[in-house]
């Protein structure tokens, strides 16, 4: 990286000058300007009084300093609650649906059944459903189950709109995987469960943290649904607490913007804690080596 800036930026009279990496350069660094800088007005607003915001420029820096905005936010908003309910639907959901998800893609890329492929395109059919079209069914089925306002009434949709995808995903990346692997463990005397447990898991972390990361932000930042199902105030989720709370006091700028730091702050950190893995994850298996 260190050597590909110093050749973009030698002078330009020199003859090692590369123009069109100069260019591609600056592209970026204005691209990147452009998405962190409604996060910056955000972040410098959150920390500002009601007067201040009303009286001084949107990026001019927060002086002196509002913590309490934070603080307020989260009782008047009851965010308590809304962080409790996401945090335990989405700590629920990611590892199961990438476990289903797993067990799935093994089966169908290392058990050779009838039918395989019909089944391998009928789940991959559950990709190209949006589920806004389906709200209206999903409500009359978690209706008829007597699971509104419940863990397991929003869970178990976000499992069946979630999985298809991340089959598709593991499945190519499991099919790259030489098939001597399974075959030497299946000789001795392996199950298709320790094959897939000590093998196939381990080799494929880098994929699982993409994917997880995916999932996490998808879930966590999920609205429409949990709309539908979740009526209940103590059941709602950090997305419909902001958006009652945006309603009720959207003129306090200040707690405004805190809270809305506070609800994506989770995801930010999970992306940090596993975006190494994040191009190599979602590009494993696409070249076979």
């Amino acid at each position: 990286m260190i050597n590909t800036l110093q050749q973009a930026f030698r002078p330009i009279g020199s003859a090692k000058a590369d123009p069109l990496l100069i260019i591609l350069w600056l592209f970026l660094v204005v691209f990147a300007i452009v998405w962190i800088a409604p996060f910056v007005f955000i972040v410098f607003t959150s920390l500002k009084s009601n007067s201040i915001v009303m009286g001084s420029s949107a990026f001019s820096l927060p002086y002196p300093l509002e913590i309490s905005n934070f603080t307020n936010a989260w009782e008047r908003g009851n965010f308590a609650t809304t962080a409790f309910n996401s945090a335990l639907i989405t700590i629920i959901k990611v590892p199961l649906g990438l476990f289903i998800s797993a067990m799935a893609a093994y089966a169908l890329s290392r058990i050779h059944m009838k039918f395989e492929k019909f089944f391998y395109l009928l789940i991959l059919f559950g990709t190209m459903l949006p589920f806004q079209v389906m709200l209206a069914p999903i409500f009359q089925q978690v209706n008829a189950f007597g699971l509104i306002n419940t863990y397991p009434g929003i869970i178990l949709p976000y499992l069946a709109f979630g999985v298809p995808y991340q089959v598709f995903i593991l499945y190519g990346f499991f099919s790259a995987i030489p098939k001597e692997l399974s075959e030497a463990a299946r000789i001795d005397g392996a199950s298709h469960f320790t094959i897939f447990w000590r093998i196939f898991l381990p080799t494929s972390v880098p994929v699982l943290s993409a994917l997880l990361i995916i999932d996490f932000v998808a879930t966590w930042n999920e609205f429409a649904m949990g709309l539908v199902i979740l009526q209940d105030p103590k059941m709602w989720t950090l997305p419909l607490g902001l958006m009652n709370f945006q309603g009720q006091f959207q003129s306090d700028y200040g707690q405004l913007n805190a809270a809305i730091i506070m609800t994506v702050l989770p995801a930010i950190i999970v992306f940090l804690m596993f975006q190494r893995y994040f191009v190599s994850g979602m590009t494993s298996g696409a070249v076979k080596e």
